[in-house]
């Protein structure tokens, strides 16, 4: 059975240890493993930046996501940004990712400043675009573009 909780400090190097294996099979890049606890830690404890869930096996932290906050105005609401998705490979293609977007789609749902659910993906990943459309999720018009700041960079 996938249990699913927030995520706590103690799961702080599991979560960064996975988000650096996303990183390293989506695009093909090595995270500092450093920034990557610190950034995870700073989500973790400070809940106005977003909220990590974890899903469980048997007690085993198997699966992850997270989502931001984006105002929107138009709407009058809250968009909730879902990123940092990662299932370990033993446990893919079981509901896992399922499970975790339906309990934040609940959430969403339940809570009365949220107006939807947004998320980005690597353009050529697939299976990853194919989850998603299952999940209800369609692909919009908009084109992400990004400008980060050297000290940003990551080694």
């Amino acid at each position: 059975m996938i249990e699913i909780r927030p995520a706590v400090s103690t799961d702080v190097e599991t979560i960064a240890h996975f988000n650096i294996a996303l990183c390293r099979e989506t695009e093909g890049r090595e995270l500092d493993s450093v920034k990557v606890t610190n950034g995870v830690r700073r989500f973790v404890t400070e809940p106005n930046r977003g909220r990590y869930f974890v899903a469980e096996i048997d007690g085993k932290v198997v699966g992850q996501a997270a989502y931001t906050f984006e105002w929107s105005d138009w709407r009058n609401g809250e968009i909730w940004w879902i990123q940092s998705v990662y299932v370990h490979p033993h446990f893919r293609s079981k509901g896992v990712f399922r499970t975790l977007f339906t309990h934040i789609k609940e959430l969403g749902e339940a809570d009365e400043d949220c107006c939807g659910i947004r998320l980005y993906m690597e353009r050529e990943n697939e299976a990853a675009r194919e989850s998603y459309r299952r999940l209800g999720f369609s692909e919009t018009g908009y084109v992400v573009f990004e400008r980060l700041f050297s000290r940003m960079d990551e080694t």
